[in-house]
């Protein structure tokens, strides 16, 4: 009797993931990984709307599966799930919900910021060429580069059509970074600004009109989709999700695109993006690097930001505080939010908010269209 539940108990732990998870120590790195990013979600509240999704999607595929039962197998709710990244259908959707929650107002007001949300997209091609020495191919540089437009929808649509091995790593690099915005800015502003540049007050921004919040999408979309075509997917959602929130005429779709879906497709991109990164394809040397350079295009286009800044500053005598330049960057509204506090604390009386938010929201059109370039040249 004994014998038999001994043989018993053995054919159970012989045929479950028990066996395997012990086997295979990769897996428990993995997963060790994943609880150190709930951590960071749930304790630290880092990007916790996405970071805990991806953390849990990690978690649940490192643990092995017999007879092809995995959940990322074909057919598996993952699996079925990740046609939306796959496909390119989740990133857009949540550029739309971007859409609907963004005032262009500011950047209506000073178009000038166009220029700022465009310089800090070079960071964005500084890494490109970083890579491509560090030996990467052209499609997995060009991922890797997007990092630095601190978009993590964009960064995961363009890995997705041009290297899907790299999804999960260069998935959690983007988000990663977003979330240390306020930790990694404000160093490199301080370093190439000045007290006196940092103190500069920023006068009034005149009152955008509904007329010209309307017309604004309609306009942007067609200039970009002419110049650049295959940003019209990117593009083309953003600007009509911002359309039908100016419009004013259909308040309870805004409500739902901007939130409801929003959620619900970040929770569906999170988990199926987290569950790509498997032990064979994340504990790679490949990904340290992929780590390293996320950072590097990161900093390099709040360095452009600023020095863009610094110019405007120069050429209009002091009118323009340098460090909203650092805003450039597409993570709306953190980077508006971190210049906005630098300030305050330059000066009290120093509000920068609204002004940061032009050269933000510019870079989200920025990081779009830089997606798009990159797309149309490897794609």
């Amino acid at each position: 009797m004994s014998i038999n539940f001994l043989e018993m108990m053995y054919d159970l732990y012989d045929n479950s993931g028990i066996k395997l998870l012990m086997n295979n120590p990769k897996n428990l790195i993995m997963i060790a990984i994943s609880l150190i990013f709930m951590y960071l979600a749930i304790f630290k509240k880092y990007e916790p709307y996405l970071l805990l999704p991806i953390a849990f999607g990690m978690f649940i595929v490192n643990f092995p599966f017999v007879r092809g039962e995995g959940i990322m197998d074909e057919g598996g709710l993952l699996y079925n799930l990740y046609k939306g990244v796959k496909f390119g259908i989740f990133p857009p959707l949540i550029f739309m919900s971007i859409g609907a929650s963004i005032d262009f107002g500011p950047l209506i007001a000073n178009p000038k910021n166009f220029l700022l949300g465009a310089a800090a997209q070079i960071g964005i091609f500084v890494a490109f060429l970083i890579a491509i020495f560090l030996g990467f191919n052209a499609l997995e540089a060009a991922s890797i580069g997007i990092i630095g437009g601190a978009d993590g929808p964009t960064a995961i649509y363009l890995t997705s059509k041009l290297a899907p091995h790299q999804l999960g790593s260069i998935a959690i690099a983007a988000y990663s970074y977003m979330a240390l915005i306020p930790v990694i800015q404000p160093p490199v502003i301080k370093l190439l600004t000045t007290k006196k540049e940092r103190k500069i007050k920023m006068i009034q921004l005149r009152e955008v009109s509904q007329r010209e919040k309307i017309i604004f999408p309609i306009v942007v979309a067609s200039l970009t989709i002419l110049i650049i075509p295959s940003s019209a997917t990117l593009i083309g959602m953003l600007m009509f999700g911002n359309l039908i929130k100016e419009s004013g005429v259909v308040p309870q779709i805004v409500e739902n695109v901007k939130n409801a879906l929003l959620f619900i497709v970040t929770v569906f991109i999170g988990l199926t993006v987290g569950a790509t990164a498997t032990a064979e394809s994340f504990l790679q040397l490949a990904t340290i690097k992929i780590i390293i350079l996320g950072l590097v295009a990161f900093i390099f286009g709040t360095v452009f930001g600023v020095l863009f800044g610094k110019l405007m500053c120069v050429l209009t005598r002091g009118k323009v505080n340098p460090m909203i330049g650092a805003a450039g960057v597409s993570a709306v509204p953190m980077a508006a939010r971190v210049v906005h506090k630098m300030g305050l604390e330059e000066d009290s009386s120093n509000f920068l908010l609204m002004h940061a938010m032009g050269p933000n929201v510019s870079g989200v059109i920025g990081s779009a269209v830089a997606a798009g370039i990159l797309l149309s040249i490897f794609g």
